[in-house]
Formats: structure tokens, C-alpha cells, sequence
């Protein structure tokens, strides 16, 4: 009688695999190491949004990891390897890119206690120290880094690599921690890093929008965030927009669990970079 309960059981355990096989696969290109954004553990917002797109498509969600940086788009989406980047600005060029679904926007980031009361690129910022995030080539470098140059503000700037070392957990959240521990005055940087970061940290910080929302009509600080796939790839583009619109309001509980401070949806995007 015990062997045929270990036999029932075994084909159990059989069945259940080759249910798992046969099932749908949302395929996602994604950062091992990059929270809020995603990581290996799936704790990221990116994690839980295609956890829900995928549930809700009858799918399961496999992850194609790559660390976020320069040919990431070319050696996973265009590579074949997955079909659909979690996040990238509206109209980003070498993908095509779905409905945005959530709108977000640079921020100063200081300690309270210093009372800076900044919020403005033309408030008294050549007499602080300030810290930006900083990819490495000039034209490639985030919004902030060329607004403080328009500005001559050089001098007392910062840079911290958003690549840092990726054997330490989240690189980019040196930026907030830099401004937690008083190793700069006050940093501009992407939204999402500042609502997530600036909740971990022991002293409290003060976030405020970057404004205006563009320093000309050439340089955005707001950016509205979509998802990519591959071009031409319209089926799968129309079925993410599909469920993007059914779960919205799901998927904006998601942003807002992690700190990631929203602005309304203006279907306006830049391809630059923002992370």
C-alpha cells in the first residue's frame, strides 16, 4: 500500500512538471542587481509587475539577467534571448515601446535637519556640495549633470558612477546614502532611487521634484516609463497594453509601495537615459 501511495505521488510530482512546461512564458530582460528597479530575488517593483502581467496573460515570468548598462538592450532583446524590458522612456528609440505606465520625475534629495528648502536648479546651489549620478560619457550622462554645467556648477559636483560596484548589493544607492551620511549637501537624482533608498536610510531626508520639469525643450527632468519589446513585435506590445490598462490600478499600488514618486501620465517620453 506505501509503494502505491510513493507511485501516485511520483506521478503527481510528474504531472505537476509537465503542466509547468507547457505553461506560457513571459520572457523578461532584467538586472540581477538594480532595486527598486529588480533583482534576482524578484523584490523589485519590476519583479512584481511582471509577476502580475504574466498571471494575468496565463503565463509564468523567466528572467533573462543582465546587468542595466551600455549594450543591455542589444545583448538580451535583440539578441533573442528575452522579449519585453520592464522599464524604458516612452518612445525610447532602438525598442518599440508600449502605453507608459507610470510617470516619474528627478528629485532633490538633502537630510532635514540641514533646512536647505531647495527645489529649484536656480536656488543657491554653487555654494553647496552636490551629488549626481553619473554614467561616464558626456552626451550620455543624466539630465542633472548637464543642467548644473549649463550653469557653471562644476566645481563643488560629485559624480557617483550608477554602475558602482556591482559586487556590493543596489550600486546606484551609494547617491542616497552619500546625503544621508552628510558626504554631500543635497543630490538630484532619479525619483524611483530616491523614494526607495531615502525610506532605508536612519536619518531623515527631504525629497522634493526637480523644477522646473525641463531646464529648455531639450533637457526633461519627468519622464513617462513604458515597456519595450522588440521592433515590430506588435502582438505581444498590444497584449502588455491590454493588461497595462486592465491592471492599472494594481500596478500603481506597486509604484507606490516602493516610494516611487508619480506624476500623471502624459504620453510624452525621451530617449535618454534616466536610471
Amino acid at each position: 500500500m506505501c509503494f502505491r501511495f510513493r507511485d501516485i505521488a511520483c506521478l503527481l510530482i510528474i504531472g505537476f512538471i509537465a503542466l509547468a512546461a507547457d505553461q506560457p512564458v513571459l520572457r523578461v530582460c532584467s538586472d540581477p542587481n538594480n532595486l527598486p528597479f529588480s533583482n534576482q530575488k524578484g523584490e523589485g517593483f519590476e519583479n512584481r509587475i511582471a509577476e502580475l502581467i504574466a498571471k494575468e496573460l496565463g503565463a509564468r515570468p523567466e528572467y533573462t539577467w543582465f546587468a542595466q548598462r551600455r549594450g543591455f538592450v542589444r545583448n538580451t532583446l535583440r539578441a533573442g534571448l528575452c522579449d519585453v524590458v520592464m522599464g524604458v522612456p516612452a518612445n525610447f528609440d532602438p525598442v518599440t515601446t508600449t502605453r507608459p505606465y507610470y510617470r516619474s520625475t528627478y528629485v532633490f534629495v538633502s537630510r532635514k535637519d540641514r533646512h536647505l528648502n531647495v527645489a529649484s536648479l536656480n536656488d543657491r546651489l554653487k555654494r553647496l556640495t552636490i551629488g549626481v549620478h553619473i554614467i561616464g560619457d558626456d552626451y550620455s550622462n543624466p539630465p542633472p549633470v548637464h543642467a548644473l554645467g549649463r550653469r557653471h556648477i562644476v566645481q563643488n559636483v560629485s559624480g557617483y558612477t550608477i554602475y558602482g560596484d556591482y559586487s556590493q548589493p543596489n550600486p546606484p544607492a551609494r547617491l542616497v546614502e552619500a546625503v544621508a551620511d552628510g558626504k554631500v549637501d543635497i543630490a538630484i537624482i532619479w525619483g524611483p532611487f530616491a523614494g526607495y533608498f531615502g525610506r532605508k536610510q536612519s536619518t531623515d531626508l527631504r525629497i522634493v521634484p526637480v523644477t522646473p520639469e525641463a531646464d529648455g525643450p531639450d533637457l526633461p527632468f519627468v519622464f513617462d516609463i513604458a515597456m519595450g519589446v522588440r521592433k515590430g513585435d506588435q502582438s505581444l506590445r498590444q497584449e502588455l497594453d491590454r493588461v497595462l490598462h486592465k491592471r492599472r490600478d494594481e500596478i500603481r499600488r506597486i509604484l507606490t509601495d516602493y516610494g516611487v514618486p508619480l506624476k500623471p501620465v502624459a504620453h510624452t517620453g525621451a530617449s535618454v537615459s534616466v536610471k
